[in-house]
């Protein structure tokens, strides 16, 4: 069975990190990890067959077939025995568009970038629905914070506690953002601004629908700017970092049963990332502060990075991006289904499966342009 070796994946990662002026347009860009590039393969999927069927949805094994063959092709191996969905290069190139208006870059991406990674590689994760949940929730949130851009981590926090923000106000928020050819999130702060402080002069028609979305956008914007505050007022990142874990678990077991699985797959999550991200500050003792230099100690603290936190939570910064690059260079889950999930009768703790959130909406017009060898995929693997 072919292995997966997270050190060198994370290596590769660091060196791209290193070099990202080169490598990318933004120092913000995050690494979609493998779990996340299955699901926006499926979006891709099922966007596609939208456009040729009118279906907004794809079965799992169609998704595993052709995330073989991507893999394969991503990393020119060859594919001439394998089979090729329909339409492929019309997914490939939604896929493609997705991740770039998210301001994403897929391992293979920076593998490919970075010409340095080794074959060489771990088991396969296995992890509980309710462990992945967690996970999943928690680093969107820090995925969020980090790169404002990220759609498909919005999608998983919109309304993860309950804000009354399910598939309608996600259709709207997706539909507005076409429109305006923004981000989600950005569509969701510049709503939420205009109406706290835009003044009647400013303020959005009462036609416009997320009108009806405002108690619970309100909510989730201001959680938000909750998060950044601390990111940009703190300067010890360790401490920053604590506190907004902290915050973001207490939102998300406020109100639970301390005996539900839920509430102590949240607890343990948080303590681990924690705990990983004093390691990762501690390890790079001194070089995040070399790293700094080029910035003059003369820019005022309201001097801001990538158009989003202050000058002192820079360092936080790269101690997330750390822990999110981490996380990407993780194996995919075993249980693919978990992951994928689309029956209505499957919703996870207050969440709408992603495929759902998405449907209805047209990737294309986002304006936005075998991995085998490392990781085993089947169809009939879940």
């Amino acid at each position: 069975m072919a292995v997966f070796n997270q050190k060198s994946v994370l290596d590769m990662i660091k060196e791209f990190r290193k070099n990202w002026r080169a490598l990318c347009n933004s120092e913000r860009t995050t690494v979609c990890g493998a779990d996340s590039m299955l699901l926006a393969l499926q979006l891709s999927m099922a966007e596609n067959n939208k456009q040729h069927s009118g279906e907004f949805t794809v079965s799992l094994s169609d998704v595993l077939l052709t995330w073989k063959y991507l893999l394969h092709e991503k990393l020119n191996l060859p594919v001439e025995n394998m089979d090729m969905t329909d339409h492929y290069e019309d997914i490939r190139k939604i896929y493609d568009d997705f991740l770039k208006n998210s301001n994403m870059l897929d391992l293979i991406d920076v593998y490919q970038k970075c010409r340095a990674l080794t074959s060489n590689c771990e088991n396969y994760n296995t992890i509980s629905p309710v462990q992945l949940l967690a996970r999943k929730i928690i680093f969107s949130y820090l995925n969020l914070l980090v790169n404002s851009k990220n759609d498909l981590a919005v999608a998983y926090i919109l309304n993860i506690p309950d804000r009354g923000l399910g598939r309608e106000a996600f259709t709207d928020l997706k539909h507005a953002a076409r429109e305006k050819q923004m981000s989600i999130f950005l569509v969701a702060t510049s709503f939420i601004r205009t109406i706290e402080l835009g003044g009647k002069g400013y303020a959005p028609p009462p036609s416009d629908p997320l009108r009806t979305h405002v108690k619970g956008l309100s909510n989730f914007i201001n959680f938000i700017d909750k998060l950044d505050e601390i990111l940009g007022e703190i300067p010890n990142p360790s401490v920053a970092g604590g506190q907004i874990l902290s915050v973001i678990k207490m939102q998300l077991i406020k109100g639970q049963n301390s005996r539900d699985p839920f509430y102590k797959a949240i607890e343990e999550v948080a303590q681990d990332l924690d705990l990983r991200i004093n390691n990762i500050i501690n390890s790079q003792e001194g070089v995040v502060a070399v790293s700094t230099t080029d910035i003059s100690p003369a820019r005022p603290k309201s001097h801001a990075i990538n158009h989003g936190t202050a000058y002192c939570g820079r360092d936080t910064v790269k101690a997330l991006l750390v822990l999110l690059d981490e996380e990407a260079a993780n194996a995919p889950t075993k249980n693919k289904a978990e992951l994928l999930y689309d029956e209505e009768n499957t919703i996870h703790h207050h969440g709408t499966s992603i495929l759902t959130l998405f449907r209805g909406y047209k990737f294309i017009c986002w304006k936005i342009n075998s991995w085998n060898k490392f990781w085993k995929c089947s169809p009939g693997q879940k």
